[in-house]
């Protein structure tokens, strides 16, 4: 079944849809984006999801071209002319189309919006979870203000694609103080004791929506949270590591700069709460 994607208004063939080449996402990265999971064909936890859309969008002064509740139809719509059943959903928005000026476009000027959904491979997933995955660290070399969820994302992709040239999966950003930011894609975690840390959801990174829920999760396992920067140096000593993301859930690492974290296997913390996460998550 060939794909559909949802573009400004119409459902369309997904090898045809197109954006207007003026387009302030294509031409400035003018634009924010959010990616939710869908599991049995069911939206996980979208209330957060369009919250921190909502968010994004003011920091950037950008309208949401459509009410929310229209943007659930066209978010169920897309999943279900996809007949996707486990995966994701993609969602972008951007300033709109107006001739080329770094300055804001006239406000009569409307936001464009796209939404795609395909499938994912959980089965897959889940053996790679059982593995573990490799993760390297790279120098942060974003701007300051990660934690709008915005399009431009280059050093994001360089920093993926370093580490898959060193065959790992996952590149952790670490800052000009020797501390971990956030994965190229993910959030990162350690495992110290019975203490799971993670870096403060502040502007040094973006507030994930998975990473929210397993705040959750790890009250209920007992375990105590203590949301601090942490270096390199205390991840390859921590017991555990994982990174956390919509379309990975929980996922551990075994291996940072190509040495093993722990006994070099997926630990019971991280396995536990990939486990368990469903059980905090919203579905609607």
């Amino acid at each position: 079944m060939s794909r559909v994607a949802y573009v400004n208004g119409r459902y369309l063939p997904h090898g045809g849809a197109m954006v207007h080449i003026e387009d302030r996402g294509y031409q400035f990265s003018d634009g924010v984006y959010e990616v939710c999971e869908v599991r049995g064909g069911r939206l996980v936890d979208e209330r957060r999801h369009v919250a921190r859309l909502e968010r994004s969008l003011t920091e950037l002064r950008i309208r949401l071209p459509m009410s929310i509740a229209a943007l659930g139809v066209v978010l169920r719509e897309t999943i279900a002319r996809n007949r996707v059943r486990d995966g994701i959903v993609y969602l972008q928005v951007t300033r709109g189309v107006a001739r080329r000026d770094h300055a804001f476009p006239s406000s009569d000027v409307v936001p464009a919006i796209v939404v795609t959904a395909r499938s994912l491979d959980i089965a897959g997933n889940e053996r790679t979870a059982e593995e573990g995955i490799a993760a390297i660290t790279v120098p942060e070399n974003r701007w300051d203000r990660v934690d709008i969820k915005a399009v431009a994302l280059l050093p994001n992709v360089l920093a993926k694609q370093a580490a898959r040239e060193r065959g790992a999966k996952e590149a952790w950003f670490v800052d000009r103080d020797g501390f971990v930011t956030e994965g190229s894609s993910t959030n990162a975690w350690i495992v110290v004791g019975n203490t799971v840390v993670t870096r403060p959801a502040d502007r040094g990174i973006l507030r994930g929506i998975t990473r929210t829920v397993l705040v959750d999760a790890i009250a209920a396992e007992g375990l105590t949270l203590d949301e601090r920067p942490f270096t390199v140096a205390e991840a390859l000593a921590a017991l555990e590591a994982f990174s956390t993301a919509a379309s990975l859930l929980v996922m551990p690492i075994v291996r940072i700069d190509d040495q093993p974290i722990g006994n070099g296997a997926p630990g019971l913390v991280a396995s536990a709460l990939r486990r368990h996460f469903h059980r905090f998550a919203e579905f609607s």
